[in-house]
């Protein structure tokens, strides 16, 4: 007959193994690549691109929009009283000098890429700078990424692994695509007038294959076509993009 103590022994072994096991451990938290640059002469001045496994993502930018804070189109104007116009335009200057933050999810093709580059550069483990001297200054950037099992950082100007080069270009691709739909935003709520040549700007793009990642401005694209007041030809630009993306 066994023991108290060895009862208690017994009891205690099969609460760590049940706790060891799958089906009783706590889900692991989604792996994460992160990408920011700085670069003060640049347009944003600062960006950083946050991307989890899930497809889920975060952007954030700072840096002044080259819209005129007074210019804003004959609609706004019209349907604003002297209060509210005070109010929208505290908010402008807040939007052309402050920050941009946006929630958005990425298409599973462009999320795929992004963790495939960076197993390829060995999750920035090692210094991935070139440290050539004689290279021009393109912005500090910094990658990263952590999971449950590793995580790695690595800061560079230039680096010559071709993996780095891509995800890259890749995230500056997809900083372009965001920095659309920051001023897609700021246009479409005061001066909507000038949402069309930003659309065609972005169909040129789309067109020759340098448009990626729309499906994270799809909110704001929405809203837009969805707005009866933005006149027909601006919204048909928006739902072509949507269209050409796959998202329609």
């Amino acid at each position: 007959m066994p023991r108290p103590f060895q009862i208690v022994g017994l009891l205690i072994a099969a609460s760590i193994l049940f706790s060891s096991s799958p089906a009783y451990s706590q889900a692991e938290a989604p792996a994460v690549v992160t990408f920011t640059l700085d670069f003060p002469t640049s347009q944003p001045e600062h960006y950083s691109i946050r991307v989890q496994s899930d497809g889920s993502g975060r952007y954030q930018s700072s840096g002044r929009l080259s819209a005129d804070p007074d210019e804003t189109d004959s609609h706004d104007n019209d349907s604003h009283d002297t209060d509210s116009h005070n109010t929208d335009s505290h908010n402008n200057d807040s939007h052309n000098n402050g920050s941009f933050d946006l929630d958005f999810t990425l298409a599973a093709g462009t999320r795929q890429k992004i963790f495939q580059l960076a197993a390829k550069a060995d999750y920035f483990q090692k210094d991935v700078d070139s440290h050539h001297k004689s290279l021009a200054f393109t912005g500090k950037k910094t990658l990263g990424y952590k999971d449950a099992r590793r995580s790695g950082e690595s800061t560079y100007n230039y680096s010559s692994n071709p993996a780095v080069q891509d995800l890259t270009s890749l995230m500056q691709s997809l900083s372009t695509t965001l920095e659309f739909g920051h001023r897609l935003q700021y246009d479409h709520h005061y001066q909507k007038l000038a949402l069309d040549e930003e659309l065609k700007s972005m169909e040129e793009l789309a067109r020759a294959n340098q448009l990626i990642g729309v499906t994270a401005i799809q909110p704001i694209l929405d809203q837009i076509i969805a707005d009866p007041t933005v006149i027909n030809v601006t919204r048909a630009r928006a739902q072509r993009l949507l269209e050409r993306a796959d998202i329609r």
